[in-house]
């Protein structure tokens, strides 16, 4: 992949098994929500297996009622990820994953937001664990490796933005058991939706009311931690931000960590892919080529692994044309999903709609149900249940 005169490889080893897969259903029905929990600025509610939670006002607000509504899978998220992962982390690599963290943090700290930091320490109170655990837990993403596709105009049924987002990430440690669907409405920024796990309150899957859809892929550059974190930049993009140059001025100007690569979109039928370190954002156009990737065609912009690439592309070349959510699920699934696919999301900017799945206990999200929901009709579910 050419940067600047300089050529980028994305080096993502892919593990190929036969298996047989399920079919794959795409409910379009709205949401019948059931309230699961509420507490003040917040309601966790409930759509058969899949949970739903809206919290809003201040970044103390916000993070109270995280932590009241999740407080146990809070817990074990971060007992997991902190405890679990990172003590396997320190006896393979030698070095105490907390000592890495405070280390990360110290670094990276400087260049947060402090509302994220409010927010993050009221959730840890609320959820009844320290306030160096809650931290630590939300700097942990900074290793997710994933891929990105985002099509419109030509490629799709509609010409609106089809932008799907593949998170592959160590679907064997369990986080999908404390998979919620967020809505986060805070005082004078934007409201947005992620898919996300208890005790996060970065993103790295997310569109706002504006109509701005954003995922990331990790790269190389582990200990460049200078920087806001990768989470916490997207959560700032997702609350200031409209549209997709927006975003990429708001990337350009913010000091950051390791690299990076994201997919962006907005209503408007703009993309972008970026390639990010330390020192420049590199803009990657839709249907631009280059070396280390297949021919992109038309219209689109596919960010992932090489072989993963070459398989997306061969089913968007299939389908050009006729791609809507449900054609995009179908584009997304193994190989161009790994076999530790954490979940998948297929955003559609212009209705506010997102379709997602989550990966089943033994199973990678590309090969579950996904669900609908609405953006718009989450947070009128959550006005009326705070008006009751």
């Amino acid at each position: 992949m050419t940067y600047g005169g300089k050529t980028r490889h994305l080096v993502l080893t892919v593990v190929l098994v036969a298996c047989c897969i399920a079919p794959v259903s795409a409910d379009e029905l709205p949401l019948q929500l059931e309230i699961f929990s509420r507490a003040s600025h917040g309601v966790l509610a409930q759509s058969n297996d899949r949970y739903f939670m809206v919290v809003a006002g201040t970044p103390e607000q916000m993070g109270a009622a995280h932590g009241r509504l999740l407080k146990n899978w809070v817990q074990a998220m971060v007992d997991r990820v902190v405890y679990g992962v990172g003590g396997a982390e320190s006896v393979m690599s030698g070095e105490w994953f907390i000592d890495t963290s405070a280390e990360i943090y110290r670094r990276t700290s400087p260049h947060i937001p402090k509302r994220f930091m409010a927010e993050c320490d009221a959730m840890s109170r609320a959820a009844e664990i320290s306030i160096r655990d809650g931290r630590y837990a939300n700097l942990f993403p900074e290793r997710f490796h994933c891929s990105g596709i985002a099509v419109a105009g030509k490629a799709t049924r509609d010409g609106q933005v089809v932008h799907a987002r593949v998170l592959d990430y160590m679907r064997d440690i369990g986080l999908q058991r404390r998979g919620v669907t967020m809505v986060f409405i805070p005082d004078g920024y934007n409201a947005w939706l992620t898919q996300s796990y208890a005790g996060l309150v970065g993103t790295v899957t997310a569109m706002n009311d504006k109509h701005l859809a954003m995922g990331e892929i990790g790269g190389r550059g582990e200990g460049q931690w200078d920087g806001m974190p990768m989470t916490f930049l997207m959560r700032d993009v997702m609350e200031r931000a409209a549209t997709v140059d927006e975003a990429i001025e708001i990337i350009k100007k913010t000091p950051r960590t390791c690299e990076y690569y994201y997919v962006l979109s907005d209503k408007s039928g703009a993309m972008a892919g970026l390639y990010c370190t330390k020192d420049k954002v590199d803009v990657i156009l839709p249907g631009e080529d280059h070396p280390d990737l297949p021919p992109i065609p038309e219209d689109t912009v596919v960010i992932s692994g090489k072989d993963r690439a070459r398989a997306a592309v061969e089913r968007i070349n299939k389908h050009y044309g006729s791609i809507d959510a449900k054609t995009m699920i179908e584009i997304i699934k193994r190989p161009v999903a790994m076999r530790s696919n954490l979940h998948n999301a297929i955003f559609l900017p212009e209705k506010l709609e997102m379709w997602a799945a989550e990966a089943g206990e033994t199973t990678p999200a590309c090969d579950e149900p996904y669900i609908r929901c609405s953006l718009p009709e989450l947070i009128e579910y959550y006005q009326k249940v705070m008006e009751e």
